[in-house]
Order: C-alpha cells, then structure tokens, then sequence
C-alpha cells in the first residue's frame, strides 16, 4: 500500500535514532560510526529548510506550466474546457510524484510533496469547474469535498504525510452543509465522521505499535481527538462564529436546541480527561498535548458557555493556574528516583527537542523586525567653530 518498502523507512527511522542517541552522548564515536555503516538508506532526505524551498519551488512551477499550456494551446478556454484539463493535469502530477518516489528515491524532499498536493488541487477545481459551472445548487456539488477527503486519505496513506490527513479532516468540515441546514445536524454529522476515523485509527494502530509507523498513526489520533473536540465545542466551531465575532456578538447558544447545547457543554468537560487517560496510558506525547490544550480550550470556552461576563483578568488567572500545574507535575515527577515517575519524566530524552528549539529560534529571527541600520559618519566631517581658552590658551573645537 505504501510506495515506500518496510525496510527503507525502518532504516531511516533508525538513522534518526542514531542521530538522537549521538546528539545527547549516549552512543560513543566508534560506536555511531558502526552503527552509521549499517543504517544507509537508498531513500534521498533534504533538511527542512531545502524541503520547504523545493515545495514552493515545485508549486510555483507546476501552475505556471498549467497556465502557460492553457494561454498557448486554448485560447480563452471556458470555465468547463479548463476543468476537464485540470481533470488531465491531476493524475499528470499523481504520476509524477509516484516516479519522483520511485525512480528519484525522493523522501520528503519537497518535490513529490508539491506534485501530490497539486494533484489534489487540480482534482477539486477541475470536479468543480466541469460539472458544476453555471449551475444552480445541488446537494451533488458534496462530490467536490468527497473526493477531496477521499484523494487526499489515499495521499496519506500512500506516501505518509501528515498534513494530507490534516487536508481530509477540513474536506470532511464542508461535506455536512450539503446534506442538511441544520446546524446541531452538521456538528453532529463531522463527530460521527471524526470518531469513526479515531475507531479504526485505533484498532489499526494495535498492530504497530512499535515499528515505524507508530509516530504517523499517533499524529493521526491526535488530530482526530482535536477534531471531535472542536466539533463539539460550539463556542470554537460555530459555523457563524467569524462573522459574530466580528461584530461582537459571539453568544451563538440561541442556534442550537437547549438539549443538545447542554449536552456539548458536558461533552467538553468530559473529552479531556478522556483524551488525558488515553494519552498516559499509552504513553503518547502527542496525545497528551492534545489533552492539555482541549482542558485548556474548556476552561477558556466555559464563561461564554454559561453566558457569565469576561474580566480582563481572566487570561492572568489562566495563567497562574497553568504554571501551577506545571510546577505540581515537574516537582511530583523530580520527588522519583532518577526522576521517573511511572515512566515519566520531565528531563529531556531526545536530541529532537533540541532540533525542534533550533528552527523555531530561526524561524522567530527571521519574522522578527530587523533594527535599522546604523547611518554611517562621514569621514570629512570634523567638530569646529567653538572658542575656547584660558589662561593665554586658545583653541577651537
């Protein structure tokens, strides 16, 4: 199912272990040139910032190609006529990525990724474009978003990467608004789509739970987590929530049936520490910063549930309360031997933490305003015209 063979990605995923283990001293030199001889991969990396340049460079490329194919062989071509190319040009782009994968050896290089993801694109428009321009509204137009999710699952699990998954879930959010008006049915309808994904999420990830697929199938459930969460918290997921907000009327509990108003306002309370077992349980760091930041959206959300006033104060309380948990946990988790606690420990194991702290600190460098630069001196300019004196001594200065 996956263009990448088992042993390919089980290599790099120990070369990156390699590299960890390295990086925080707990392999020697001799050991890691050893161990380095036996962990070369066919498969062709980049680092992040390549990564990023050859995906705008990719995408950049590819529209301009489409737009010069349509200026040079169609003149003026209609709506419709420039659908069914871009419907030519999607599975152009899919092969092109599959033979990036598969002759060039590509992995996460940035290329493929941008091939994959135009692929989608023009499988979306084009739909759109060729079968539904110039018509009225019909509940058929879902066929755009269906196989936007559908297309972009397969991209997942073809090639692995995460944010196609991500891409899915919003295609999912536009599915409900063809089928029904109703807004608890809509809210409902993306629940029951994110939980069926969470159910067979994990019962797949049973069975890997400690190869190389572990870390995608626990992004995966993490995402779907957050995803039921924001689709049951109605004061974070309203369908007219920017609007509202933008006039300063966020109180949207007038739209829903009490019933099922209160039942969300339960529900909110009740994810996260559902979320917080699930992710302990099975040890799972994304998993449990999903819990943290759920527990965290209910105690923001939970005033405007209950219609009580805000106070500028809150976010300081919020505050304090957060960084008093967080001192509670480090000194619970120091008071163990070794400082482990059950398996746990706020000392950092991995060499990632640090990779991670790194881009972040270049990426904030280069947002940051630059201060302006010095205006340099002129070197012919000199002080002068001032007397001054004393004592039968003079000068000028």
């Amino acid at each position: 199912m996956r263009v990448y063979s088992a042993s390919s990605e089980e290599t790099l995923r120990a070369r990156k272990l390699l590299k960890d283990w390295v990086g925080e001293g707990f392999v020697t030199k001799e050991q890691h040139q050893l161990l380095e001889k036996e962990t070369v991969s066919e498969l062709r990396t980049t680092n992040i910032f390549l990564r990023l340049v050859l995906f705008l460079f990719t995408l950049i490329s590819v529209g301009a190609a489409a737009a010069l194919f349509l200026e040079v062989f169609l003149s003026g071509p209609s709506e419709q006529t420039t659908g069914v190319f871009f419907l030519i040009f999607a599975p152009v782009c899919y092969a092109a990525a599959e033979i990036a994968v598969s002759q060039a050896r590509l992995y996460r290089y940035g290329i493929e990724e941008a091939l994959a993801v135009c692929s989608v694109v023009f499988l979306c428009v084009g739909i759109q474009l060729a079968l539904f321009t110039g018509r009225s509204y019909s509940p058929a137009e879902c066929l755009v978003p269906a196989a936007g999710a559908v297309f972009s699952l397969w991209i997942w699990r073809r090639f692995g990467f995460p944010y196609a998954f991500i891409a899915a879930m919003i295609f999912v959010i536009f599915l409900p608004g063809y089928w029904t008006s109703s807004p608890s049915a809509r809210h409902l309808i993306i629940a029951a789509f994110y939980t069926t994904g969470l159910i067979a999420v994990a019962t797949v990830r049973s069975r890997h739970r400690f190869d190389y697929l572990e870390q995608t199938y626990s992004l995966v459930e993490a995402f779907l987590w957050l995803g039921i969460y924001l689709a049951v918290n109605l004061k974070l997921s309203s369908f007219d929530l920017p609007p509202r907000w933008s006039i300063g009327i966020p109180d949207t509990s007038g739209l829903f049936p009490r019933p099922f108003y209160w039942g969300t306002w339960v529900m909110i309370w009740c994810l996260p520490p559902i979320v917080l077992a699930r992710g302990l349980r099975q040890k799972d760091r994304f998993v449990i910063a999903v819990g943290a930041i759920v527990a965290t959206l209910t105690l923001v959300s939970n005033k405007p549930y209950l219609g009580w006033p805000r106070h500028t104060w809150d976010p300081m309380l919020l505050g304090v309360l957060l960084t008093g948990v967080a001192v509670l946990l480090r000194r619970w988790l120091a008071r163990g031997p070794g400082g482990i606690q059950h398996g746990f420990t706020a000392a950092r194991l991995s060499g990632k933490d640090k990779d991670w702290i790194n881009v972040g600190a270049t990426v904030t460098g280069l947002l940051s305003p630059q201060p302006p630069a010095p205006q340099p001196s002129s070197p012919d300019f000199r002080f002068g015209g001032g007397q001054t004196g004393g004592g039968g001594a003079s000068g000028d200065f």
